[in-house]
């Protein structure tokens, strides 16, 4: 079912007066939404989604409609076209989809309770009222809201609450803006409160099962990133408060809302005494990124879902923008090029991926565009070259007239091409033209040809690839001054490489700051120089080197082999980004070998020796004033120092758990999932294992639950990872939320593997039931082909997976996928005894 016609063509919305009753009791919603605007037409058109429509009128008189369930719609027939006032008054389930209106549970001092809060990003608006569910049609909103209110209870939304009059709660009018940024939510609820410098208010709310203290960091961060965001887009933020909630129960990580954005608790509140840097990390580019669409995204709102990565990508990039300027000690800009850049490029290297522009109708196709590989990290990449291109002067000045011109409206990418080129002076529509609209990028070779060198360019695979010829305009960064700034030919050369080595006094390099979307293959003699001078690279050119080797080794264009003794001479490394490279082409090694067999043996000697002089160097307990790279660096050691087999390693924590079974919250964050991780694994039990079920429920720290459930999910007892899967349908352990990392912990130890496939082909439909509305649910499928290696395996995927190609929003996941397994499982047959054999020989 395609929406081949915008509503908005024929009707045009200008306010909206929404009225809805929640009876939680009932689970019902009960509304009357009146909506004023213009018909083109004397039929209209508005969205619905399980709602049950008892009457429509226009003009205070009944009119004729139909309701069409598979369309979304509810069909109008007006006495005339024109301005016109239409009212619906309808019902609907209150549901636990996640997606809507919907409670989110949880306990307090034993009692189990519910917060009410809304997710209407991308077409759930019209499950809660009738409404034009398109971004383009923007409207004002009043919204009263009325439900079975308790002593006690909070009711926030997009707006400030005006009055309250018969149980009733009506907020100010709100600016022109979108149905899917409408957000409400209502219950017990704790609030810190601030304001920033030109008197926003700034909130954190969350429920009170939480510390008081864990809402101290967000509201830090929240009142400075606004007061960043004015400054940097020189543009005031519109509303009159800017609230943080925390939702029980939620979907995805975090979501916009004009005003009222709202969060999973683990991405908004911490304990500030033990949480580990790189959580803190994470909930401060979390709530920047949500704070940056309040202007990018909420006040000027793409078009049309196509444009989806004018929303993503630029709050992606704004979230390291951000978090930089107020806290530069974390060198954040490291962690874009350690989590965005590599996910980026492995998801964009497999035939058939999306480009990050993309046309698309359908609504259940429309979720499917959220692949956080490509609009989120790819799109921020390529506006992170941009930014580099033409400097933060000209893209400031570029943003406050886009601002200016489209505020409260709707624009396209052109749109931000064309204030961003007036502002630089540079046609970066027909640059970024070639990034945006084709998937994929390009591989540059690097070679000295008849004592030339020479550069060229082709599109890199990762498994098989049909090459359709795709060019790109690639800003090359190179450390000689005879390469262009932007090579636009297949081929380029830069002149006699003995006269260019000896003028520039180094190796030849390209993309120095890895900031541009490509990978560099250099001949041998290119990559001998760089090798022979590794100790003059700085720390990121480090990570490019292992990562673009990783990528090349993936995609067969070199041999993994060949890659197993460089890494020990980067091992030394006190580099959290070199450290994060290295151990990640390490544990791709493990793909290589059969689990417990004499290779695994010989690979865990291997990882022993890589990690154990830094084991030593940083122990396991975190020291006072360590710098953030030690921090950073110290939980690759331990994880590669126990599966390595270190007796030292092993020890310490299980003298660690001991010394602290009666408060294992209180580790430090840092290590704390090491020390259970290997409790569990090493000395394990059921009854330790229920031990740290029984705390997963119990606790709210978020960062805890997470170590939790990494930990247990850990055991090698069949059994016991048996009696983990039958939690998986006990909401009141496994939330829906949090079921994908639940399955992908059994699925990815290979003791559970087996068990963990099965679960999820026997309950496909339940799953689809529970979780199928929301954009993560395709990412079921993603994790299983993160985890198969086999052919066996592959063909059970295909066998499961195939028959489901033609499901909306599953297609193109379910054919990358394969694909993805596929190279992966031939590589391995092709490299498997080379691997090893290169592994054995560093080891003797």
């Amino acid at each position: 079912m395609a929406e081949l016609k915008h509503f908005y063509e024929t009707f045009q919305p200008k306010h909206y007066d929404v009225y809805i009753d929640i009876d939680r009791e009932k689970k019902l919603i009960s509304g009357k939404t009146t909506i004023t605007g213009a018909a083109q037409a004397q039929e209209i058109s508005v969205h619905q989604k399980y709602l049950k429509v008892s009457a429509v009128q226009a003009g205070n008189q009944d009119v004729p409609f139909t309701t069409d369930d598979q369309a979304d719609t509810i069909r109008i027939t007006l006495p005339a076209a024109g301005d016109v006032t239409v009212a619906i008054t309808y019902t609907a389930p209150l549901t636990d989809t996640m997606m809507g209106i919907y409670p989110s549970y949880y306990q307090l001092n034993g009692e189990k309770k519910q917060l009410i809060g809304t997710q209407f990003e991308t077409n759930a608006a019209r499950q809660a009222f009738p409404c034009v569910d398109e971004p383009e049609a923007k409207a004002t909103f009043d919204l009263a809201i009325k439900f079975d209110e308790h002593p006690g209870e909070t009711i926030i939304s997009n707006m400030p609450e005006k009055s309250e009059k018969d149980g009733v709660h009506y907020f100010a009018t709100t600016v022109r803006m979108s149905t899917y940024l409408i957000a409400f939510a209502f219950g017990e609820m704790q609030s810190k409160l601030t304001k920033t410098k030109s008197g926003v208010e700034i909130g954190v709310f969350a429920t009170k099962a939480h510390q008081a203290n864990e809402l101290d960091f967000a509201l830090d961060i929240a009142k400075r990133a606004i007061e960043f965001y004015e400054d940097f887009y020189q543009t005031p933020y519109p509303l009159p408060h800017s609230y943080q909630l925390a939702l029980p129960d939620f979907s995805a990580g975090a979501m916009e809302n004009w005003g009222l954005v709202t969060y999973r608790e683990a991405l908004l509140l911490l304990d500030p005494d033990n949480t580990a840097l790189d959580t803190k990390q994470l909930v401060a580019t979390v709530i920047t990124h949500e704070l940056a669409h309040q202007w990018f995204g909420d006040l000027v709102t793409m078009k049309w879902w196509d444009d989806l990565w004018l929303n993503e990508s630029f709050a992606n990039m704004m979230e390291y923008v951000s978090v930089d300027a107020l806290q530069p000690d974390w060198h954040i800009w490291e962690t874009f090029q350690t989590s965005e850049a590599p996910a980026a490029l492995q998801r964009d290297a497999t035939d058939g991926v999306q480009s990050v522009h993309v046309d698309v109708e359908d609504p259940a196709e429309i979720d499917s565009l959220f692949d956080g590989a490509i609009v989120y990290a790819k799109g921020a990449r390529l506006l992170v070259m941009v930014r580099a291109l033409i400097g933060d002067d000209a893209l400031r000045a570029g943003l406050k007239n886009y601002f200016a011109a489209h505020q409260y409206g709707n624009a396209t990418g052109a749109d931000l091409w064309s204030a961003l080129g007036a502002a630089s002076g540079l046609d970066i529509g027909a640059i970024m033209h070639s990034w945006l609209d084709q998937p994929g990028y390009p591989v540059v070779t690097a070679a000295v040809k008849d004592g030339q060198l020479t550069l060229s360019q082709k599109q890199f695979f990762i498994g098989e690839g049909q090459d359709v010829g795709r060019q790109w305009q690639i800003p090359l960064n190179s450390n000689y001054d005879a390469a262009p700034a932007i090579m636009k030919e297949k081929e380029v050369v830069l002149g006699d490489y003995a006269k260019l080595r000896a003028a520039a006094g180094k190796p030849f390099r390209v993309n120095v700051g890895n900031n541009s979307h490509f990978i560099v293959k250099y001949d041998d003699t290119l990559m001998q120089d760089i090798l022979t001078h590794t100790d003059e690279l700085d720390d990121i050119a480090k990570l490019q080197l292992l990562q673009d080797l990783r990528l090349l080794a993936d995609g067969r264009q070199i041999s993994y082999a060949t890659l197993v003794p460089l890494l020990p001479r980067f091992a030394d490394s006190h580099a959290a980004v070199v450290n994060t490279a290295l151990y990640r082409v390490a544990s791709n090694l493990k793909r290589f070998v059969t689990p417990d067999s004499p290779e695994e043996n010989q690979l865990k000697a291997f990882y022993n020796q890589l990690s154990a002089d830094q084991l030593a160097r940083l122990g396991w307990t975190p020291k006072a004033h360590e710098s953030n790279d030690d921090q950073l660096t110290r939980p690759f050691i331990l994880s590669a120092a126990l599966y390595g087999k270190n007796g030292a390693a092993i020890a310490a924590a299980h003298d660690l758990f001991k010394a602290n079974a009666d408060k294992l919250a209180s580790l430090p964050a840092d290590i704390r999932f090491y020390v259970l991780a290997n409790e569990v694994h090493d000395f394990g039990s059921a009854d330790l294992v229920d031990e740290l079920v029984a705390a997963y429920r119990e606790t709210t720290d978020g960062s805890y639950k997470g170590d939790l459930r990494a930990a247990v999910t850990q055991t090698p007892d069949k059994a016991l990872l048996a009696k983990l899967i039958g939690l998986f349908k006990d909401p009141d352990t496994v939330k829906p939320q949090d079921l994908r990392s639940w399955f992908y912990g059994i699925l990815a130890n290979h003791h559970g593997e087996q068990a963990a496939w099965d679960w999820l082909r026997n309950n496909w439909q339940w799953l689809e039931e529970k979780v199928g509305g929301d954009m993560e649910f395709t990412t079921y499928i993603t994790v299983v082909a993160n985890v198969f290696r086999t052919r066996e395996r592959l063909n059970e995927f295909k066998a499961f997976f195939e028959p489901k190609l033609n499901t909306p929003g599953l297609t193109r996941e379910i054919q990358m996928d394969t694909k993805v397994i596929a190279s992966r499982v031939d590589l391995i047959e092709a490299e498997k005894d080379a691997v090893n054999a290169a592994v054995a020989k560093e080891i003797q």
